[in-house]
């Protein structure tokens, strides 16, 4: 079982090919390091101070615990099947189940159609996948961009404060973070999601125009302009990892 560190999780690739995100918690009151496991996902706790050598060592040897636990809980995300030209397939969007199929055509394009969308691909195929990775990129960008210019029209007059740009792109390990400059950035993944959750995110980065930390006013702040964020934010915690692998899946190697 590999792993890396990268901001607040801990990944884990299995030898079966299945990925495994464990949320890191620095305690300055804990004594010992704990992990524990939700339906919200799976979290280790350790004292402030701990070497992240002694946090990897110590998930290591509770790695099959780990991985029987959350396969009861079916967190596991299991490897997903390839994309590839020609054959269809299914993916979430917008928080549904739909269908990615292909067609041949004189020029590359998207046709949506009712319960998912086709690749129009035209010959010779000799970059077919590249070219239908992009489109689908764009596609998912544009989906985004759709929403959160609706939304945007109405929370900057309640806040009196508006980002001054809006990238849209795959995050590693986040799903949204405001700049210095007060720009957004969201992850491309939450074309994926339900529009729920990619308002909830949006809302997040909007209030730290106002208050850079999650201090209690911030999430005031999140409580006045959506209500249900604490719904979405579990959402995105128990369905989160396979969103991003399914991003993966679909635009993996497409320029940001």
């Amino acid at each position: 079982m590999a792993q890396h560190l990268e901001g607040d999780w801990l990944e884990l690739a299995t030898a079966g090919g299945s990925t495994i995100r464990v949320l890191k918690s620095a305690h300055p009151r804990a004594r010992r390091l704990r992990l524990t496991v939700t339906p919200k996902g799976a979290r280790v706790t350790y004292p402030s101070g701990t070497h992240p050598a002694q946090v990897s060592a110590f998930l290591r040897s509770h790695a099959d615990w780990l991985e029987q636990k959350l396969d009861e809980l079916n967190l596991i995300v299991r490897p997903l099947p390839p994309l590839r030209v020609g054959y269809a397939t299914e993916f979430p969007l917008r928080g549904e189940t739909v269908l990615l199929d292909w067609a041949e055509g004189p020029y590359p394009r998207i046709e949506p159609f009712d319960g998912g969308l086709t690749l129009v691909i035209p010959r010779p195929h000799t970059r077919a996948l590249p070219v239908a990775r992009g489109l689908l990129a764009s596609h998912l960008e544009a989906q985004v961009r759709r929403d959160v210019s609706r939304w945007l029209a109405g929370y900057v007059p309640q806040l009196g404060l508006a980002p001054t740009a809006l990238k849209i792109r795959p995050m590693k390990s986040l799903w949204g973070s405001l700049d210095t400059r007060d720009r957004i950035n969201l992850d491309l993944a939450l074309a994926l999601a339900p529009p729920a959750a990619l308002r909830y995110v949006l809302v997040h980065e909007l209030c730290h125009l106002k208050v850079r930390s999650h201090a209690p006013r911030f999430w005031a702040q999140v409580e006045a302009l959506f209500p249900d964020w604490r719904e979405q934010r579990d959402w995105l915690r128990v369905n989160g990892a396979m969103l991003k692998a399914e991003l993966d899946r679909l635009v993996a190697d497409v320029a940001d």
